[in-house]
């Protein structure tokens, strides 16, 4: 760590209020009401010298962040489909950006809470002189993939954990685009259309998945539909040539 890296409380400038105040408890005009400006105008010039040394630590943590992979992969089926998606876990997100927060003086911590809007998570990222800023993030439980109750709530809270201290730095995942983008398959209609136009034409399923990009056809993409079947149309397969050598 560099000598540079961690800021503590500056300290009294000879031009601070309380340097100000000492000089001016010599002099015998001082009185208790100069006296408690002094104390106020202090207490302005700390926060404003710990908002100051926060926006510098900030700074200097943005310069040379932490890349955060994508370590978690989810993947189930519902009546719409398959749903599948990496993300960076929360535990990989807290332990890779507090471990280079601290490299400055920083350290994020996060508040929850509960209405029938759904729950909101609030990240806070405070310096060691005191100040801190924070961003607010609401979401309902996430049912998704059978959940329970609990279980829909927590998810829900560590994903809105993971971005709010990810917006609050001003950080992203590695390849973080399809981060949480469900991906919709085929119904159960459009994989009979099909499997119509592969019996109907013969054609090698594993050279059609290939040339889709999955390893089961129930896997396309609901927006790779027609271009599945505009494939099928124009392929020339074992039973097409088949009859037209008979």
């Amino acid at each position: 760590m560099e000598e540079t890296a961690l800021a503590t409380r500056p300290e009294t400038a000879d031009s601070s209020p309380a340097a100000l105040m000492i000089k001016a408890m010599a002099s015998p005009g001082m009185d208790l009401d100069k006296l408690e400006k002094f104390m106020v105008l202090q207490e302005r010039w700390e926060a404003n010298e710990a908002r100051k040394a926060y926006a510098d630590a900030m700074s200097r943590f943005k310069a040379n962040p932490p890349k955060i992979e994508k370590d978690s992969h989810v993947e189930y089926r519902t009546d719409k489909g398959v749903t599948k998606y990496d993300h960076a876990s929360l535990g990989n997100v807290t332990e890779k950006v507090n471990a280079a927060l601290s490299e400055y003086g920083l350290s994020a911590a996060w508040t929850t809470a509960q209405t029938d809007k759904g729950v909101s998570v609030t990240c806070r990222i405070t310096h060691v002189l005191g100040h801190f800023e924070s961003t607010t993030l609401t979401a309902m439980p996430d049912s998704s993939g059978g959940k329970n109750a609990i279980q829909a709530l927590g998810s829900a809270i560590a994903y809105l954990e993971r971005y709010t201290v990810l917006a609050l730095t001003g950080l992203a995942t590695h390849d973080m685009d399809d981060d949480a983008a469900p991906v919709e398959c085929i119904d159960e209609k459009q994989l009979s259309t099909i499997l119509d136009f592969i019996n109907e034409k013969g054609v090698d399923q594993s050279k059609f998945m290939l040339f889709m990009g999955v390893d089961d056809i129930k896997k396309i993409a609901k927006t790779d539909f027609n271009k599945a079947i505009s494939s099928l149309k124009m392929a020339k397969g074992k039973a097409k040539d088949a009859a037209h050598n008979s």
